[in-house]
């Protein structure tokens, strides 16, 4: 059984928050968390049309190959990336590669040959998920979508690692844990990240994995040490292998 969430619209019966509806929205999403973003990414597309913006949600349309495509920003965080994506699926998205920067952790991320991660799980090191299920439950990468983002890669000869990310609440809790009363703790638990190899470290990755898995989608993410068109490259890349084996499922299903 898939678990569904209830429509909250605005008084225009769009999504309360990214202000879209379903036809504005394709089954693929590529998400960065910066609403600037999407206008570099949206250029990646065809034909890409501005569909909305509110607060820090802008979503704009296009197509790859022919199918539609929207490009969508969570904002900074779990919470908001949480609501996005569940807003997203209300109006027909059921794919979702994010795509955005992240820090490094663990000796083997510090390689400076590595474009950055492909991520295929993420340390739930935050708040927004537990109001889903237990923190036991794994915020876990699509298999399909982990696999497409690595062929492309490979592809487009880009330096991605498969490894986890941690999604975390606090910046400055990384970045400064010693400003921080509970500074002991952070500096234990990120030592713990370190030691079992943790590749990234970054904001939104978690709510990504776990909303989608609940509601029976699928989700990835590229996270870039260095250049963010390389990122897009590969995203757009991997999305155009995963619409092409949607359309050859389709089309070998039978008829009825």
């Amino acid at each position: 059984m898939i678990l569904k969430s209830k429509n909250v619209l605005n008084a225009e019966g769009k999504q309360y928050h990214i202000c879209c509806k379903p036809g504005d929205i394709g089954r693929y999403v590529l998400l960065p968390g910066d609403p600037f973003r999407t206008d570099l990414i949206a250029s990646f597309l065809e034909d890409a049309k501005l569909v909305a913006h509110n607060r820090e949600h802008k979503t704009w349309t296009g197509t790859l190959n022919g199918t539609r495509v929207s490009v969508a920003s969570t904002g900074m965080g779990g919470p908001s990336a949480a609501i996005a994506v569940e807003e997203l699926i209300h109006c027909g998205a059921d794919a979702f590669i994010r795509i955005g920067t992240a820090g490094r952790v663990c000796e083997a991320s510090r390689d400076e040959s590595l474009d950055g991660v492909i991520v295929t799980g993420s340390v739930r090191d935050e708040g927004a998920t537990l109001h889903y299920i237990p923190v036991e439950y794994p915020a876990i990468a699509s298999r399909q979508i982990v696999a497409a983002l690595s062929a492309s890669a490979a592809k487009l000869n880009l330096n991605f690692a498969e490894g986890i990310a941690h999604s975390k609440d606090s910046f400055y809790g990384q970045h400064d844990p010693d400003s921080m009363p509970s500074s002991a703790r952070l500096m234990e638990r990120w030592e713990a990240w370190k030691r079992a190899g943790v590749m990234c470290s970054e904001m939104e990755t978690a709510a990504l994995f776990i909303v989608s898995s609940i509601r029976g989608c699928r989700a990835g993410a590229v996270m870039s040490f260095k250049s963010m068109e390389d990122s897009i490259r590969l995203a757009c890349d991997a999305m155009s292998a995963i619409i092409s084996e949607d359309l050859k499922k389709r089309d070998s299903k039978p008829a009825i």
